[in-house]
């Protein structure tokens, strides 16, 4: 009798058990509350690296092909004997391979250039890359905090360093030492805190010098063009690259925790995780602010 009361008592409790782990308290969620919580995670399965490997191999690169000159590329060069030249086209397009075979054709001249950009990487960037074309004793650098080789043949600089090139040779009634300026992303100009920089390095440079203005996005570049003709008195043509982009552009998200991937799969598809990314928003509740003059924003 014991051991068969011992064996009833042990049954009960283990029902007890059971019974606890099927019940589920008030303040627990419910298993569809906390699959709908879980975060959007990057899907680390073979497929999707192998599409994010895709997205990024040779981005930002033109298909290897043997190199020969665009019409574009030639009638620019073509045009700088005679006039200020504007280059519009898109990125990848070779609109550096014209700049630097003019500043070549210079240099082999015993004459000068400047290279502007907007931004100390891309000087940087450019300044290495001049070096291993034309040799270090032939380039040099000048940043707001960067000065090397200043009596090189082609200085490569920011914008704002050009321009202050141009109030100094002013001020002091001395010639600026270039024959070439070229003015990369000109669209700057329509910048609303640095446009003015672009403007005045257009306006105030001597009408000897060849302007040079390359950039992907300017629209309404005739009209630029006649602008330059009229505050410079120099003739100004503008060569365009028709057709497709060289370099096609790539789709891709943000998870919310920082990684990257495709916004399409190997398929061609819309990636799963926008559409779950895109519900999860939907039920985010929607709040609004009262201003202290009154109103909603």
């Amino acid at each position: 009798m014991p051991r068969s009361r011992e064996k009833s008592r042990s049954r009960r409790r283990d029902q007890g058990k059971k019974s606890e782990g099927g019940r589920r308290r008030r303040d627990e969620p419910s298993r569809s509350q906390v699959a709908r919580e879980e975060p959007v995670r990057p899907a680390e399965t073979r497929p999707a690296q192998r599409a994010l490997r895709k997205l990024l191999e040779g981005i930002g690169t033109p298909a290897p092909a043997p190199f020969q000159p665009d019409p574009f590329q030639l009638a620019a060069l073509a045009a700088l004997e005679d006039e200020d030249v504007l280059v519009t086209a898109p990125t990848g397009s070779g609109k550096t391979w014209i700049a630097r075979e003019e500043i070549r054709r210079l240099l082999e001249a015993d004459r000068r250039a400047w290279y502007t950009s907007p931004l100390k990487a891309l000087t940087n960037s450019k300044y290495q890359e001049f070096i291993a074309e034309f040799g270090p004793e032939r380039v040099g650098i000048l940043t707001g905090d960067r000065k090397e080789n200043t009596d090189a043949p082609l200085i490569v600089g920011t914008t704002e360093i050009y321009r202050n090139q141009l109030f100094d040779a002013l001020r002091s009634g001395s010639q600026l030492r270039a024959d070439l300026v070229v003015l990369d992303e000109a669209h700057y100009l329509a910048d609303e805190e640095r446009g003015h920089v672009w403007e005045e390095a257009i306006i105030l440079s001597p009408p000897r010098v060849r302007l040079l203005l390359l950039s992907a996005t300017i629209g309404n570049a005739q009209e630029f063009a006649a602008w330059m003709e009229e505050v410079r008195g120099v003739p100004c043509g503008v060569v365009s690259r028709p057709g497709a982009r060289p370099v096609p552009l790539r789709a891709a998200f943000l998870y919310p925790e920082g990684q990257l991937a495709p916004l399409l799969d190997e398929d061609g598809n819309l990636h799963p995780d926008i559409e779950r990314l895109g519900q999860r928003q939907e039920r985010q509740p929607h709040t609004s602010w009262r201003s202290r003059r009154g109103g909603y924003r």
